[in-house]
């Protein structure tokens, strides 16, 4: 079995290189970045997970309403189009967001005892796109 306790925040997980841009102008400057790369992200767990994947996520769907996948593909040639301010780097990276979630995992026995819950934390995909920062 399977609970789920929190959702704790989105994470970014590349997939391809940190692109970036430096403006060294006194004006405004657009950047366009395209990712190079196809790639697949999926559900990432830590701790003793004791049922399916699949199931952990009907759980997690069920108790955030959210909706997460086992996997989630970002794919070569996705473009955008950003302001890069004066004397300033935009970085850019494409990938898939992930929801991190806490839960406890534990096993009912027929005699309907139930082991020791144990700590699950897992990053499960929802959302394909681009991560953008600024130094």
């Amino acid at each position: 079995m399977y609970k789920a306790k929190s959702q704790n925040g989105k994470y970014h997980k590349g997939v391809g290189p940190t692109n970036a841009n430096y403006n060294g102008t006194s004006r405004t400057a657009r950047s366009t970045f395209t990712s190079e790369v196809t790639g697949e992200v999926g559900v990432a767990v830590q701790g003793e997970l004791e049922t399916s994947v699949n199931r952990m996520l009907a759980t997690i769907k069920a108790k955030f309403n959210v909706t997460v996948t086992a996997k989630l593909t970002a794919k070569l040639g996705n473009s955008i189009a950003v302001d890069t301010p004066p004397h300033k780097t935009t970085h850019a990276k494409y990938g898939v967001y992930r929801l991190k979630h806490t839960g406890v995992s534990y096993v009912i026995h027929t005699n309907c005892t139930t082991s020791p819950e144990k700590k699950v934390v897992s990053y499960s995909p929802y959302r394909v796109g681009w991560y953008l920062w600024e130094s």
